[in-house]
């Protein structure tokens, strides 16, 4: 579901590169060249909605609440599976662009380095924990 973002940063921004080339290989009907395009381009796009520290902390207070209130195991997955995505879309850009300053972009506060490594520890502790209340 996270992957959605990417999807809403293509009717966003029509003027981008990248929109206009999904857009012609969806009019020629290559969709597996078109999977392929906005896997390989994922880095270009860097002012996604959910992918922001903002979000996922919005976000991990929602899943907490759903994994503690609701008795339905698919609703619980589905929150667990959301967040654990996101910390993985984290680990991957941290890995390719060695810093975290898209997920800081819009944050309201502001996290060198150091503490950025702090919130990721934090979020992955966090999401550890929400699946042993799965």
């Amino acid at each position: 579901m996270p992957d959605i973002d990417h999807l809403l940063y293509l009717y966003l921004r029509p003027q981008e590169l990248t929109t206009q080339r999904v857009n012609y290989l969806i009019d020629k009907h290559e969709i597996k060249r078109t999977f392929t395009l906005l896997y390989e381009t994922r880095s270009e796009r860097n002012d996604l909605i959910f992918h922001t520290a903002f979000f996922q902390v919005i976000f991990l207070v929602l899943t907490f609440w759903m994994l503690t209130s609701s008795g339905s195991y698919f609703g619980r997955g589905l929150v667990l599976a959301f967040s654990l995505h996101l910390l993985v879309d984290q680990i991957v850009d941290l890995i390719e662009m060695k810093s975290f300053s898209n997920w800081l972009k819009y944050s309201p506060w502001q996290i060198d380095s150091t503490k950025a490594k702090f919130y990721w520890a934090g979020v992955l502790l966090l999401v550890l924990l929400f699946g042993f209340l799965l």
